[in-house]
Order: C-alpha cells, then structure tokens, then sequence
C-alpha cells in the first residue's frame, strides 16, 4: 500500500535506514563543507566534492559559500561581537535554540560573504540550481521520503531537516563553547564533548579543532574517536581524497641537553601540546603539593586550581582572577610557576618573528626555570630542551 511506501519498511529498518541518512550528512558537513571547503586541509575528488554539494542541497538546504564564509568568520572573530554564533557573547540558550536562525541572519550579510567566501563553487550548477533554488532539494528529499517510505516518511524527512540544525548549529556551536573538557587552552572558549563522535562526525572535538582549525583530524588524544578522520581515510585510501595538513607532532629526543634553532621551532609549532605538559607535569603535582599543606581554613582556594593556573588569561573573569590572586598569596612557589607559565607563553607571542631571539628567550626561561628551586619546574625546563622537528636519536 502507499502508505507505508515502495520499501514497505519496519520500524527498525526504519531507524536504520533514517541514521544512515543523516550519518551521510553529517559526512558531508564535517568532510566537505568543514575540513575541504572551509579549512583547506585535505582535496576532495571533484566527484565527491559534487556529490557532497548535492546531498547538503537535498538535505539542508545549505549553500557552501554561505557555510563556509560563515565559519571561517567565526575563526576569525571568535568569542566577539563578530562572532556569527558565539554564547559567551550572545548566550548559550540562544545558540542552542536558535543556532540555524543566526546561520541565515549571517548569510544575508554581503560583507562576510565578500570578504570570507573566497575559493567557493561558482559553477553553472550552483549559479542555475543550488543557489537560484535553495529550497528545491530539501522539497525533492521530502517527494523521495514519501514514496519510499510511506507516512511515516515525513518524520524521516523532519529528522532530516532537523539533524544539522540541532548537532551541530545548536550542539556544537553551543555547548562546544560552553561545557566539556579542554586539551589545549586555545584563546576562545571552545570545549570537547565526547562521547558524540559518531552522532557528529568528530566535530564534538571542537577545543582541538579551534587550537588547530586547519587539521584534517580533529582527535589527539589516543580515547578520542573522529568518526569524519575515519572517512577521509577510507576517502584516501580510494584515491578520492588527500589529506593537505594535521595537526603537529612533538618530538623529543631522549638525552638532548642543549637548545638551539631546532628546538625553538619545534616548541613553538608545538606550544599548545607544550601548554598542556606543563599543566600536567608543573601545575598539577605542585597543586596538589601545596593542598597538602595548606591550613583547612584556606583549602577552599584550592577548589580546581590545576584548572585556573592553567587557564587561557582571556577567558578569566574577575571572580576567577580574585581566585587566582587569593590562591597565589597563601604559596609563593604556586606564584613562581604561574608567572613562568605566563612568561613562557609570552616568549612566542613577542619572538616568534625571530627565531634567534626567541632562542635567545627560551634559553633565559630555562635558566631561571632550573633555579627556581622547583623540582617540577626543573624537569619540566630539562624536558623543554629535548624537543625537535623531527623524530632523530642522540649518538
């Protein structure tokens, strides 16, 4: 009967077959629309480049110069007035509820289409189909849902119509601002959200991707899965897909005791992965060190410090500064290793230009860091003056 469509479906084939197809758009998103079109960081096979284009026609209604301009201005002016959907600015309930609403209200801006759009589709197909009938595919998807699978088609086809709006307008841009675990103290506000992965392609990792948007892989951590790295693996492997760039990888040498230029360039493409060594091995163990002996009068101040001492000076408010503030009076080596942490992270951010003066500056830091008195602090500068481009052995 036509009711329940040609396929004539269960309603566990029918589940199945409704996350396939938003698995597939998904895919779509994060492969095309996120890592090739917006980032750059793999080429696409121009077969599944369209095919992609097609599918985000059919089920988004989404034009790739709007999605991608709109997300490299986030890039850009991320956690700003700017921001097309930031929730430290705008709040996280607008963004979760609204996060397609303040897509669309971006796409009319000519200005970021202008200035962030470049290198987007311009074809006959995109000029006469896609953006002259930007509701056409969406319309065609819901003719094909019904014929298929009856009625209850229609829900497919909400689902559908829904799947990116909610994920990843709503989930990511919302929450991935908002709550979650940090790798990396990039400086905006960006989160991790797993367990999301196959839900959202690897986009729920979205603190790696902002401390490294033009990597074609958005996992660093060995637990963490990136369902999109999985397909443009299988994408590789069938000669439809190259990947261009990810993330670096920081090398030590074990038995290097000396900087020099090398070691230089390697902390300074490898600063956030640095960053976060020195949270675990410097920070954490000297938290923990002071708690145990500090008065029980003032443990209070010590409720997640390892997390403010780490924290990007950014996004700190005044509540958390009067913390930090309060916390560094009651133990001078706590002090000691949150100033070194942020002389550290100054030293690229004023020499990165020269990279003999920013060999220059790292050799001074290290100086001090070793008499310091800080044991941590000691092995973590032994450890600084190990790293290198490229993975070699001592002789």
């Amino acid at each position: 009967m036509w009711y329940f469509g040609l396929l004539d479906l269960s309603a566990w084939q029918l589940l199945a077959v409704t996350l396939v197809l938003t698995h597939i758009t998904i895919v779509s998103v994060t492969v095309y629309l996120h890592r090739f079109s917006a980032h750059r960081a793999l080429d696409l096979h121009p077969a599944l480049q369209h095919f992609f284009r097609f599918w985000l026609w059919l089920t988004t209604a989404q034009n790739t110069r709007e999605w991608t301009a709109i997300h490299r201005k986030h890039h850009a002016k991320c956690e700003t007035v700017d921001d097309p959907h930031s929730p430290v600015i705008k709040g996280l309930r607008t963004v979760l509820l609204t996060g397609a609403e303040l897509y669309r209200a971006e796409a009319e801006n000519p200005e970021t289409l202008r200035i962030y759009g470049k290198n987007c589709p311009d074809d006959w197909l995109e000029r006469n189909v896609y953006s002259r009938f930007p509701v056409g595919g969406i319309v065609i998807m819901a003719v094909i849902d019904l014929a298929l699978f009856g009625v209850l088609g229609m829900t497919v086809w909400a689902v559908q119509m829904m799947w990116i709006p909610v994920w990843a307008a709503g989930v990511i841009n919302g929450l991935g601002h908002a709550v979650g675990y940090r790798n990396f103290e990039c400086r905006d506000a960006a989160t991790n959200i797993s367990p999301w992965g196959i839900l959202i392609g690897g986009e729920e990792l979205h603190n790696n991707h902002h401390t490294y948007p033009n990597s074609a892989k958005l996992s660093v951590k060995k637990w963490e899965f990136d369902m999109g790295w999985a397909w443009i693996q299988l994408f590789s492997f069938l000669r439809l897909a190259k990947v261009q760039r990810v993330a670096p990888v920081a090398h030590r040498v074990e038995g290097k005791r000396q900087l020099d230029m090398d070691t230089a360039i390697a902390i300074l493409n490898n600063r956030f992965q640095i960053m976060a060594q020195y949270r675990k091995l410097v920070i954490g163990p000297l938290v923990k060190q002071e708690l145990a002996k500090a008065d029980d009068s003032v443990h209070h101040l010590f409720h997640r410090a390892k997390r403010l001492l780490s924290r990007e000076t950014s996004l700190l408010d005044d509540k958390h500064q009067a913390r930090i503030a309060a916390m560094l009076a009651q133990s001078q080596a706590l002090r000691v290793i949150y100033e070194k942490r942020l002389a550290l992270q100054q030293i690229w951010v004023k020499t990165s230009a020269n990279g003999h003066d920013m060999l220059a500056a790292i050799s001074e830091w290290v100086h001090e860091a070793e008499a310091s008195g800080i044991q941590s602090l000691r092995d973590f500068a032994g450890q600084l003056q190990s790293y290198s481009l490229r993975p070699v052995s001592v002789a």
